[in-house]
């Protein structure tokens, strides 16, 4: 049988990136099938997890992927946006918009992996951890540049505006979700404008 080329690997990696992104989060990151994946992208549970070394490494290369999805689809678009508050303005949009699009259809797949690990340790956990805490110290720096600017009111804690915004967007999804309330994202949008000062 002749060799995968290197794009051809990277094709099927790729493939399977995809569908594990939708199946933990829709399923989480342990209930996803690796038998239900390898059915989805065609090819052979062994040939599955030959990519990833084992179950645990495909749920570390899932979580990053989700990651990578949910930086291009809400800090590219606005990452060339002026610093502090025209800034946070826009990542709120494009993070509801986000979750609007449904791009993960079981809901953010960072709130998934940290509601399902935050007491299970391990490396699934500690990149989830790491990720939601790279995440917040962005939002805090952008608030800090805000308040800086004049542009939040005075006594503004970047730490907490930053757990505030995120809470927002996180339960606004866990409703589009659960309850199918398309009304959350907008009332997420006026709670995160009412704690930005507008």
């Amino acid at each position: 049988m002749p060799r995968r080329s290197a794009e051809q690997v990277a094709e099927g990696r790729q493939a399977i990136l995809s569908a594990a992104t939708i199946e933990a989060s829709v399923y989480g990151f342990r209930a996803a099938s690796i038998g239900r994946l390898a059915e989805r992208v065609g090819m052979s549970k062994s040939g599955l997890v030959r990519h990833f070394g084992d179950k645990e490494g495909l749920q570390l290369a899932a979580l990053q992927a989700g990651i990578g999805l949910f930086v291009a689809d809400v800090w590219r678009p606005v990452a060339e946006a002026q610093p502090g508050l025209a800034r946070l303005l826009a990542l709120c949009d494009a993070w509801l918009e986000h979750h609007r699009r449904r791009t993960f259809p079981g809901g953010c797949l960072l709130t998934t992996a940290t509601v399902e690990f935050d007491a299970q340790p391990g490396p699934v956990r500690d990149a989830a951890a790491n990720a939601l805490a790279r995440w917040l110290k962005a939002l805090e720096r952008e608030a800090e540049i805000a308040l800086a600017d004049g542009q939040l009111p005075a006594g503004t804690d970047p730490a907490d505006l930053a757990f505030a915004l995120n809470a927002f967007a996180a339960q606004a999804s866990v409703a589009l979700h659960l309850f199918g309330d398309e009304e959350a994202l907008a009332r997420a949008r006026r709670l995160m404008r009412r704690a930005l000062g507008r």
